[in-house]
């Protein structure tokens, strides 16, 4: 494995962070799930990345919403069991709502990963909001 999970996970929420969706998409397995505080708050297979991506946008440009910005802190699982992982990390977003700056604290970003070839990828991964 040339990476750990984290590795992974930092590549996919950097990616994040400069709006590249190709770039998220690819740090994901086929298929991938994502769960997210957002209507309609499910996306799944193999477009899930950029079909979330596509609504966030969407849902930001309908609320004033732009400049997403998630910081990771230190995660409290890198549950490794063969070529599976579990990743849980408390998270920071920051964001500008009609040009006021937002932050919330106090969310998790809940990651299960897989091994594709000798790299992790994201299979699923779920936003609990913070405050």
């Amino acid at each position: 494995m040339s990476n750990d999970p984290m590795t992974a996970v930092a590549r996919y929420v950097d990616a994040f962070n400069r709006g590249d969706a190709d770039a998220m998409a690819a740090q994901c397995a086929d298929p991938m799930q994502i769960l997210d505080g957002m209507a309609p708050h499910v996306w799944h297979g193999p477009t899930a990345a950029a079909d979330w991506w596509r609504d966030v946008v969407a849902e930001g440009e309908h609320l004033g919403a732009s400049q997403y910005r998630i910081t990771l802190g230190e995660p409290r699982h890198v549950d490794v069991t063969g070529p599976h992982a579990y990743v849980v990390v408390p998270a920071t977003m920051a964001f500008d709502l009609r040009g006021r700056q937002v932050t919330q604290t106090g969310s998790v970003f809940t990651v299960a990963l897989r091994e594709v070839g000798t790299e992790w990828r994201l299979t699923a991964w779920a936003w609990a909001k913070g405050t």
